[in-house]
């Protein structure tokens, strides 16, 4: 009798340690309509999938939660039922750009103050509910590198909060403002605001989603 036990208690140990093994990693990418797009079939989601799919790495499963127009807050507000509930490992606040572009577009926007005790308030119950968490900063806002586009500053300053909030809490960095922006310094002569790496200064396009999906990768790659 003794035996049999045993026996059954190292089968369900094999059993439950195959779960813990083969269990993925929930990823939720947590944004606006770039987020949005981001599922589309070329969109950087599903381009990051399809990379690691190429790759034999299986121990992901990605998932959007993106909604157009949406700012700090929107996210703040949603972030229970979009999020939360899901109960991923990860997520990948990716934010922002509304939060300076409405300030022109619709005269609305977010205050940088309003922007950054949000953006802490969000990480803080993220965390407080085990996801580990990736902030991004916004790429652009009109792809010319002299910094002639109209809200550069404003987006600077808005990305300069994001990398503070990344030190002070600790949290990985994608750096995609840094990064869009010397791609565009090497690749974009002739300064157009757009067709680069966006398809209307801000949105992306084929070549964008790719290398937003790499600049992914590198860092989720990190995260234990």
């Amino acid at each position: 009798m003794n035996k049999i036990i045993l026996l059954g208690a190292f089968i369900l140990m094999l059993v439950m340690a195959s779960f813990v093994r083969d269990k993925k990693k929930k990823v939720i990418f947590f944004g606006d309509s770039i987020t949005q797009a981001g599922v589309q079939p070329k969109g950087y989601i599903t381009v990051l999938q399809n990379m690691l799919a190429q790759q034999n790495i299986n121990g992901y499963e990605l998932q959007g939660a993106g909604i157009g127009g949406n700012k700090i807050y929107d996210l703040y507000l949603r972030m229970d039922s979009d999020v939360i509930a899901k109960q991923p490992d990860i997520v990948v606040v990716f934010v922002g750009v509304n939060d300076v572009w409405h300030k022109r577009t619709y005269v609305t926007g977010t205050d940088a103050e309003k922007f950054e005790k949000f953006y802490h308030a969000l990480i803080h119950k993220l965390q407080l509910n085990n996801a580990k968490v990736v902030i991004c900063t916004p790429a652009s806002i009109g792809e010319k590198t002299d910094f002639s586009n109209e809200q550069d500053g404003d987006l600077n300053k808005y990305c300069n909060i994001i990398r503070k909030i990344a030190a002070d809490e600790n949290v990985p960095l994608v750096d995609l403002r840094k990064f869009l922006l010397d791609y565009n310094v090497a690749n974009n002569p002739k300064n157009l605001e757009k067709g680069i790496l966006t398809a209307d200064g801000v949105h992306l396009n084929d070549k964008g989603n790719q290398l937003v999906a790499e600049q992914m990768w590198n860092v989720l790659k990190e995260v234990k």
